[in-house]
């Protein structure tokens, strides 16, 4: 079974955050899918992937576009996982859904608005009900610390 891990955003945006993650995910040679349930998160992401940091960029592509299995990191709506990914990332209170076939699970939230905090709980409550080997990371002033 695949572990879930909850990261407890409180002082960094979700872009950076998400872009470091996924920088990590692929220098241990694994492919990820991000998901939302937002298409504007969707198109920002893509735009914003491609210039995260001057002298670096992620490779990505989006799920309603040609070539979508080919793609390193695949940025999705949906609950498909056409290029075989590793990880998962999950944003905007995504439904944890369908998990089948990921090594990692990655929710991401932000800590300061009260609707995402409530659903996160709701979505930590649903992933140990699974039996899913869970952990807890916040965000605090020396980094992130796992708290369960």
């Amino acid at each position: 079974m695949s572990e879930i891990w909850f990261y407890h955003l409180e002082r960094s945006a979700l872009e950076p955050v998400l872009a470091d993650l996924l920088e990590r995910t692929l220098k241990r040679g694994w492919r990820a899918v991000v998901r939302s349930p937002d298409p504007q998160r969707i198109t920002a992401l893509d735009d914003s992937l491609w210039t995260f940091r001057d002298d670096s960029f992620l490779p990505h592509g989006r799920a309603d576009e040609p070539m979508a299995e080919r793609q390193p990191i695949l940025l999705s709506a949906d609950e498909g996982r056409p290029n075989d990914a590793n990880a998962l990332f999950l944003l905007d209170g995504a439904d944890l859904g369908t998990l089948a076939g990921y090594e990692r699970r990655l929710y991401l939230f932000d800590g300061r608005d009260e609707a995402q905090l409530a659903q996160a709980r709701n979505r930590w409550r649903e992933a140990k009900g699974s039996g899913a080997a869970v952990s807890y990371w916040r965000q605090t002033e020396r980094g992130w610390e796992k708290q369960a």
